[in-house]
């Protein structure tokens, strides 16, 4: 048995082995004639395997150039319409760079940090109070997601004051902390008992 890793690659997976398998015997086939009867069958089963593309308005174009390309551009065939090179007209773009930053302290992430410094330059007031609130809270959250066995108010409390180097601080004596939300286990049916039959 030959398995698919040993087989040739697939030019374009949505179609299948099938259609690959249709176009090199149309590709192999001696005559013009026969060459163009077996594609035309092909063109026809293909635009049945992929219904929605005929409400494109030129899905017949698409399906040629298809066909044309898992070929190889091999078949040698009069096709009904100009051919157009798949991937010519569009080049490969580049990977994109994922920003790096520099982060303390990972199970707060960026914006954490990043909202802990600009508390520490806002002057007091409720604008900040409303801040230290939503950060204090969001943190408590991000380690009980984190490590449930890590998350403690006062580490909260202290790892404010030493990002913010000690402009900030939260008095626990008069905080508190809203509830923390949690999500109920996805454990795929594990613990459950089975029903005997």
């Amino acid at each position: 048995m030959k398995y698919n890793t040993q087989k040739e690659k697939l030019q374009m997976p949505e179609y299948g082995r099938g259609i690959q398998d249709m176009i090199a015997y149309a590709t192999a086939l001696p005559s013009k004639e026969e060459r163009q009867q077996c594609a035309e069958s092909i063109f026809r089963i293909m635009s049945s395997m992929q219904p929605q593309m005929r409400e494109l308005p030129d899905y017949r174009h698409r399906i040629w150039d298809h066909i044309a390309f898992i070929s190889g551009y091999q078949l040698d065939i009069d096709y009904p319409c100009e051919i157009t090179h798949l991937g010519a007209e569009a080049p490969k773009p580049e990977p994109i760079k994922y920003p790096m930053k520099d982060i303390g302290q990972r199970q707060y992430g960026y914006l954490i940090e990043e909202s802990l410094r600009q508390l520490a330059e806002m002057p007091e007031g409720e604008e900040r109070d409303v801040m230290l609130t939503l950060t204090a809270n969001q943190m408590k959250q991000t380690l009980f997601n984190w490590n449930r066995d890590a998350m403690d108010d006062t580490k909260v409390a202290s790892d404010i004051s030493r990002y913010t180097k000690g402009r900030v601080s939260l008095d626990l004596s008069t905080f508190h902390f809203a509830p923390v939300q949690t999500l109920p286990r996805q454990d795929a049916g594990c613990g459950k008992k089975r029903k005997k039959k």
